[in-house]
């Protein structure tokens, strides 16, 4: 039998591990983003046995979600940790994160941030351009130092995920053109500050099937062979990340076929293994909480108002992406089909469209697998204070961001006469 969910039904009422949704709603308020430390750890672990005895390491890609407390609970873990910015490398070593097991990627780094990552011995710089290796290059010669790198390769896979998070198509800005990879490499060996340990790509986010994966694993593998012709030896490869979760109709690999089919891939090798998984650590691992303000009901469309907006969670919105949203207590009566929006003053503020459900005014509803691309994507648009965020483990609760207030949404700014 199967281990219960850790967001599950008992007596029609919805619980977070051993926690009452509505005894959570009640103390801390809505909107608010309750996050499972059994989800995010079972998803870490499941990762980490895949691997079994191959050399790896799980960077988990922080933009997902960076709430300290989670960034902390991987630390603990053993988790490494991909950054795209000074503010995720300041977050994940607030976190007790081993810089040892950071890689920096991102294709905007400013020399700034390459300084304060050189000085924290971050892992590897996954460099991404051309200007940005002799970037790199000069910064770390000013100070006195050797930058790791690897180049993130572009390896024109069509990932088959939506056009906004597909990272790999040679159309798309990540990356270099595989073809210019082995002179890149060869460049590297003529700049005295920088040194080549690995190779690198990530296609997209999202991914719902293997062969994306496979045929861009099988592409990296051919240019490390060509670029061991060439005297460079690559201690890692980095494959990226971007396994997908289920949210609607998807049927994603598990995490463990997908370590798999990356290991088969990579069989003749013995380079280190890194992979950066964000949404299927934290995706499944976190809800949105959000409670029903007014109902509209008029001929043509039902529209229940909650207290959660686009601010909140842009993803449908942004992507038209789909969240499962239920009912925090289960209600006897007829459905209604009802367009789920938020208040703010767009008509795109939406967290779900025609979706059958009993309603009436203060209900709590969850808006499902919200714990990746939520609250790090959040805004204060229309001056709305971002959402209370809290972890539950087991039987208790503890709030790991509080809500904010608003006097601290204009706390930076002046009135200048």
């Amino acid at each position: 039998m199967s281990e219960r969910p850790v967001f599950h039904y008992h007596e029609d009422r919805f619980f977070a591990e051993s926690v009452s949704l509505t005894a959570i709603a009640e103390q801390f308020g809505t909107p608010c983003y309750v996050y499972s430390r059994a989800a995010i750890t079972a998803a870490y672990q499941e990762f980490e046995q895949a691997f079994a005895d191959r050399a790896h390491l799980i960077c988990y890609a922080v933009k997902a979600n960076s709430n300290l407390a989670i960034l902390n609970l991987l630390a603990c873990l053993g988790c490494g940790f991909d950054i795209v910015s000074g503010g995720e490398l300041h977050r994940v070593l607030k976190a007790g994160g081993d810089p040892q097991k950071i890689v920096f990627s991102g294709v905007g780094k400013t020399r700034e941030e390459m300084r304060i990552a050189l000085n924290a011995h971050v892992l590897c710089f996954n460099v991404e351009s051309e200007m940005e290796l002799f970037a790199l290059n000069d910064v770390a010669g000013e100070m006195g130092k050797i930058a790791p790198v690897s180049v993130r390769i572009n390896p024109d896979v069509d990932a088959n995920t939506h056009p906004y998070i597909s990272t790999g198509l040679k159309e798309n800005k990540f990356g270099i053109p595989a073809a210019d990879a082995e002179r890149i490499y060869q460049l590297t060996k003529n700049l005295p500050n920088v040194h080549p340990v690995g190779l690198d790509c990530h296609i997209g986010s999202q991914l719902t099937e293997l062969s994306p994966f496979i045929e861009a694993t099988r592409k990296i593998r051919d240019l490390q062979v060509r670029l061991q012709s060439l005297d460079i030896a690559i201690e890692h490869i980095d494959l990226g990340g971007g396994l997908g979760i289920r949210y609607d109709a998807e049927s994603p690999p598990s995490r463990q076929d997908y370590v798999e089919a990356l290991c088969s891939e990579m069989a003749s090798t013995s380079a280190r293994l890194i992979i950066e998984p964000g949404r299927s650590v934290v995706g499944d691992a976190g809800i949105l909480l959000t409670r029903v303000q007014y109902l509209k009901h008029l001929p043509h469309r039902n529209f229940a108002i909650v207290d959660a907006a686009m601010n909140d969670l842009l993803r449908p919105a942004l992507y038209q992406a789909y969240h499962a949203i239920q009912p925090v207590v289960k209600r006897k009566g007829d459905t209604l089909s009802y367009q789920v929006v938020g208040p703010v003053c767009e008509t795109g503020d939406f967290l779900g469209n025609e979706r059958e459900l009993v309603l009436a005014p203060n209900e709590l509803l969850a808006v499902m697998s919200s714990g990746a691309y939520g609250m790090s994507m959040s805004s204060n648009y229309n001056s709305r204070p971002r959402a209370a965020e809290v972890l539950v483990d087991g039987d208790s609760v503890s709030l790991i961001r509080a809500r904010e207030s608003i006097d601290e949404l204009y706390a930076l700014e002046n009135i200048i006469a």
